[in-house]
């Protein structure tokens, strides 16, 4: 029987790969912090990566694959150093966010990258993921780099797909506030594509995991006419945005998705490889629905990681409309 670990495999991504191994007949084995569970039918062992010893019991065996998903370039190598000869396969996954340059449209695996973390250096989340792959790249052969770019789905903890379901949902007759549309691009993959593509088929090589790009404009009208939104779709300009206060991509008091005009390239990479690797895509449509259905049932007014308080986009929208 395969032998699969997961370090994580209790969080949203990292445990839908470990189901996705279990389902297809492999024995998972989860490494987690923590007290939230692994998938049924997976083993779950406590450990803190950032404990002296934590690999010692897991490297008393031989893995046929190892995923890791960390964003803390240290874990990464402690990992690859105590068990990077106890697999016959790693895949890591990585970050378009390890690209440098996010003026130019579409960028394939070969585009120049930031330089990788050193230790003491202030966190920055691409550089960090640069060095975790310098890590995992001394396996050569046996390593499988993916660069995921923006992940979407039901229970997506960053919030920042999900928003715009809301939005729109919560909305009904009423306006919703949009960042100027013209020339701005969406480039999104779901979680269960990716966690397929990541189970099952033992690959090598780098790859873009990203669906097509497509006009934001047009994500955003699928995403309102899922959710039955038929009220004025008001656009601001970055520049009155900015003077009100509301942040770029995510966060609190932010429009998720919308970008500065110099990161034009960071939403339109080349996703050839992926797509020849075997990659799939579910329908846009159906991603939609999932999200949509999902925020309904966690509340369209909840607290949220990105985006804007319901209050505060009327607020914003009377200003708006006011000028």
């Amino acid at each position: 029987m395969t032998q699969v670990l997961v370090l994580g495999g209790t969080g949203w991504l990292s445990g839908r790969i470990a189901r996705r191994w279990r389902d297809a007949g492999a024995e998972v084995t989860c490494l987690a912090r923590g007290d939230r569970p692994a998938p049924d039918g997976t083993l779950l062992l406590r450990g803190d990566r950032d404990a002296p010893g934590v690999y010692d019991r897991l490297a008393e065996h031989r893995w046929d694959e190892i995923v890791d998903i960390s964003s803390r370039a240290e874990h990464v190598a402690a990992a690859v150093e105590a068990l990077g000869d106890r697999t016959e396969h790693w895949t890591y996954v990585s970050s378009m966010s390890v690209y440098a340059d996010d003026l130019a449209e579409g960028l394939d695996e070969s585009g120049a990258l930031h330089p990788p973390a050193q230790p003491g250096d202030e966190y920055e989340y691409g550089s960090q993921k640069v060095a975790a792959e310098e890590a995992v790249s001394t396996l050569t052969q046996r390593a499988f780099i993916v660069r995921p770019g923006l992940i979407v789905g039901a229970g997506d903890p960053s919030d920042r797909f999900g928003y715009w379901a809301a939005a729109f949902a919560r909305a009904g007759i009423e306006p919703v506030l949009v960042p100027e549309l013209s020339g701005r691009s969406a480039q999104v993959i779901d979680v269960d594509d990716l966690a397929a593509f990541l189970a099952g088929e033992l690959r090598h090589g780098i790859v873009n995991a990203i669906g097509d790009a497509r006009p934001l404009a047009e994500l955003l009208s699928r995403i309102r006419a899922e959710a039955g939104h038929t009220g004025e779709l008001l656009e601001a300009g970055d520049e009155w945005l900015e003077a009100h206060d509301v942040q770029y991509w995510a966060g609190d008091r932010s429009l998720p998705l919308w970008l500065p005009a110099d990161m034009r390239g960071f939403m339109r990479r080349d996703n050839s490889a992926y797509r020849a690797a075997g990659g799939a895509f579910q329908p846009l449509d159906a991603t939609v629905r999932a999200v949509l259905d999902d925020e309904r049932a966690r509340g369209l007014d909840r607290e949220r990681r990105a985006g804007l308080r319901r209050e505060d986009e009327r607020a914003l929208i009377d200003q708006l409309m006011s000028t």
